[in-house]
This record gives C-alpha cells, structure tokens and sequence, in this order.
C-alpha cells in the first residue's frame, strides 16, 4: 500500500458509502480505500506527535489494525474528523505508555541527608543495605514494580507487558512503594 503518496481527494458522500458498506461485508478492500484517501494525514499527526518517521509508519499501520474493529463499534459522522482523533490518541498512549521517569540511581531516590554531601563508603553501604531490607518488607506487587523499574530501568510499558498488571497499577505501585520505602528508611535512620 503506498498510503504515503496518496494524493486523492476525499468524497464525503463516497466515504459514507464505503464506510457503510465495509460495516456490512467485513471486506477490508473497501477500509483500505477509506483509510488510503487519509493515510498521508494519519502519518503526519503520527510524525508531529512521535518525533519519528519510523515509528510513525508502524503507528500508521496500528492504526489501519485498529481500524478493522474500530469502526464497527462506533457511529462515525465525519470519517476524516473521527481519524484524526483516534490518531492522535493512539499517539498520545504511545507516548504515555513508553515514557519514562528521569531515572535516578536506586540508591538515591530515598533521600539521606546523613550521607549526601560526604564520600562515606561505610555510610553508603549500610544504606544500601538498608534500602534492600525495606524492599524485602514491600508487598509483592509494589516490590516487583520498583525492581523492574529502577534496577532493571523498565519503562512503564515494559512493566505493563512483563507483570500484566495494568498502566495505573503499575505507577500506584510504584509511587506507594517509594513512599513505603522512605518510610522504612526512615525508621531504620531513627532506631
């Protein structure tokens, strides 16, 4: 398909007919030739939002994927209008899904003002020390999610595929194990 040159221009009354007729038959010639009059516009919201000729021709075609069952469950008004919209939504979930935190070293997301400002060898490995005790007391959910995330320098979405557990839950454990850890680190520096 060389949906990158396609220079045709759209027929609102054909498009319809197209969309309607693909609803009805499943044939995917017809979305083909729907998604062919729009596919240059799909690439260049995909290019604007990922900031990468190839990753916007995968997503391009992700979308034409999506398209398949898409377009049967929703009513679609203007096919032109509603594309745009589902491309750069499929953009933005990329983005979220593969973003990832500035990564910090392990060691140092908790803060310990007993050792941030000196080299101490000793200090730093009972903190460490310290720091992988409290993580041993983390819930397993929590643990795993900051394992993955800060040792193994997983982003979220590699996290999401690895674990199956679901986007949201994934950043929940995460920040409730940072906050769990920091207490504990905290109670260590105390006792």
């Amino acid at each position: 398909m060389n949906w990158l040159s396609s220079t045709k221009k759209s027929d609102p009354v054909n498009e319809e007919l197209l969309l309607k007729r693909y609803q009805e038959t499943d044939d995917l010639v017809l979305l083909s030739e729907l998604f062919q009059n729009h596919s240059s516009m799909v690439y260049y919201v995909c290019l604007r939002y990922l900031q990468d000729a190839e990753a916007s021709k995968d997503a391009v075609m992700q979308i034409f994927e999506e398209l398949i069952t898409k377009v049967k469950r929703q009513e679609i008004k203007h096919f032109g209008n509603w594309l745009y919209g589902l491309s750069r939504n499929h953009c933005l979930m990329q983005l979220r899904a593969g973003k990832k935190m500035p990564q910090v070293p392990f060691e140092d997301f908790v803060e310990s003002p007993d050792f941030s400002h000196q080299e101490d060898p000793e200090g730093k490995e009972r903190k460490l020390t310290a720091l992988e005790q409290c993580l041993e007391k983390l819930p397993e959910r929590q643990k795993q999610s900051i394992q993955l995330f800060f040792l193994q320098e997983k982003c979220y979405k590699d996290i999401v595929d690895h674990t199956g557990f679901s986007l949201n839950d994934v950043k929940s454990y995460i920040q409730n194990g940072k906050r769990n850890l920091k207490i504990c680190m905290e109670k260590n520096r105390e006792e």
